[in-house]
């Protein structure tokens, strides 16, 4: 499978009697835009208590992957692995059905037509999401490497989103890195500012 990136949508709850969509768990390409450009604004070279910001200018997801395989240079093992694992969910769902002890056999198959119908569907969700946490590591180490004291953006739920999977991901470290997350209006504009809290300070 050729590696692409394009949004899908929510997760998909298949049943035999429909397809619906859980829409608070949302495709992770939604976010992944932010942070290619987080990594991006943070990944140079630094001046003790310099500020910087970038600005937010979408990417095309020609440009998203070309820079995520310069950060994630396992992304094609990455996606082998997913498309391996994915598959496996299918068709063991699919066992299932056929073996179901509650379900009619029109029903068996109405169950087995969805899933089939939503497999590159899931298939594409799994592997954005596989690349999401790949750039949230990078953008983890970066933080860490860069001792980077705080991150502030503007108050979307995108961006509070990233910043929330960025705390999970350095609390998740090998030496966990405590983070807070603070709300904040400024300028008659609110602002969403995650503080790293026990960093080390201590210079490369």
């Amino acid at each position: 499978m050729i590696l692409k990136l394009k949004y899908v949508g929510p997760k998909p709850i298949i049943s035999h009697t429909g397809i619906e969509f859980d829409k608070n768990k949302e495709d992770k390409f939604k976010y992944l835009n932010i942070v290619v450009q987080l990594i991006q604004a943070l990944d140079h070279d630094y001046i003790e208590g310099k500020s910087y910001s970038y600005e937010d200018i979408r990417l095309s997801d020609v440009e998203m992957l070309y820079t995520l395989k310069k950060y994630c240079p396992d992304i094609d093992k990455l996606l082998d692995k997913t498309t391996y694992s994915v598959e496996d969910e299918i068709e063991h769902n699919i066992q299932r059905a056929h073996e179901s002890d509650t379900l009619e056999e029109e029903d068996k198959e109405v169950l087995i037509k969805n899933i089939t119908l939503m497999h590159d569907y899931m298939l594409q969700r799994a592997v954005n999401k596989s690349v999401y946490y790949c750039a949230m590591a990078v953008l983890a180490d970066i933080t860490q490497r860069d001792h980077i004291d705080h991150i502030k953006t503007p108050m979307y739920q995108p961006f509070v989103h990233v910043l929330h999977s960025l705390q999970g991901t350095l609390l998740k470290k090998r030496v966990p890195i405590d983070t807070q997350l603070d709300i904040y209006e400024q300028d008659q504009q609110l602002f969403v500012k995650l503080k790293v809290v026990n960093i080390l300070k201590n210079k490369k």
